[in-house]
């Protein structure tokens, strides 16, 4: 027996040939975790500060595969611009929310990866318009897609809806909603495509064809030289299938607009007072009421309180 061995024994040590093995055999495999699907197509939704499209402060991106959702991605980002107050209520974001969150050039390597050569889908062309100046503003390439717009998904899946605007689409098909956060905005833009896809039979690719796409809205009237709505701009909420209210009005001499601007003077609602509520949370009614309060001459008037202006500016016969 060696020294160092009479020592270990006086010290109550084992050698190694009587220990146990160290670390104990796994006796259960780890479960199985199969690969992320590729998906199909992925769905993009941003939210602004401000007026201006580069101005993202949110991001919310979903991707698709085989009809169901197979991930999802949500950040806030720093705008690097300031924050309107119309912005603010629209989706409660608030320089304080974005205090220390990435700017978009520190995350343009990200949205590279999820939409990159892939269809993607938004809700509008306000998406694909922010995302292109953003990239704009910071110096990058505009990352390349393949995009479609969901808004004429659903107008060819449910052509007799009065509106296709997300919250309406979303109560229509039973989908979990909470409009203007970015991830629940393209979550529910996902599942109209896919469920429009379930209803009239065509896939992905018969979506991204090119004739289908070619059908829009109905062309605006030109409005009448002259009338009592001369040098109006009229934004109209009411359903798109109401071609009577957009003719009277370019008759009495207004220019119809197709959404609510800074060059618009009036709002005009194809229902009575007091407005429902699904009225008062549109984008637009938001946006003029904004406008209003900050001082803008636009006003907002039923379709019954416009037939009565235009009827007593006319002529007597």
């Amino acid at each position: 027996m060696t020294i160092l061995q009479d020592l270990a024994k006086q010290c109550g040590l084992k050698p190694a040939s009587e220990l146990g093995p160290l670390v104990e055999p796994r006796t259960r495999p780890l479960p199985f975790q199969a690969p992320r699907p590729e998906p199909e197509f992925v769905v993009i939704d941003v939210e602004t500060a401000c007026h201006r499209a580069s101005s993202i402060c949110q991001i919310g991106i979903v991707g698709f595969a085989a009809g169901r959702e197979v991930f999802a991605y949500e950040t806030l980002v720093n705008p690097q611009d300031a924050f309107s107050p119309f912005n603010i209520r629209l989706h409660g974001i608030s320089p304080r929310h974005v205090a220390g969150s990435p700017s978009f050039p520190r995350l343009y390597g990200t949205l590279l990866e999820h939409l990159g050569g892939r269809v993607t889908i938004a809700h509008s062309n306000f998406d694909h318009g922010a995302l292109s100046a953003a990239c704009r503003i910071a110096g990058l390439p505009m990352i390349r897609s393949r995009w479609l717009d969901s808004v004429k998904v659903a107008r060819h899946a449910w052509p007799d809806l009065p509106t296709h605007r997300l919250n309406a689409l979303a109560a229509h098909l039973g989908l979990e909603h909470k409009h203007h956060d970015a991830l629940s905005d393209a979550r529910v833009a996902g599942w109209v495509v896919v469920r429009a896809m379930e209803k009239t039979g065509l896939d992905l690719a018969g979506y991204m064809a090119a004739p289908w796409r070619q059908t829009s809205r109905r062309a605006r009237p030109t409005p009448a030289a002259t009338g009592p709505l001369a040098g109006e701009r009229v934004a109209i909420i009411a359903s798109p299938h109401n071609t009577e209210l957009p003719a009277q009005i370019a008759a009495a001499g207004g220019r119809v607009m197709a959404n609510v601007g800074r060059t618009t003077t009036m709002l005009v609602v194809a229902g009575r007072r007091p407005f429902s509520s699904g009225v008062r949370t549109t984008g637009s009614f938001l946006k003029a009421e904004a406008m209003a309060a900050d001082g803008a001459p636009i006003s907002i008037v039923t379709a019954e309180e416009l037939h009565e202006r235009i009827t007593l500016a006319a002529p007597p016969v």
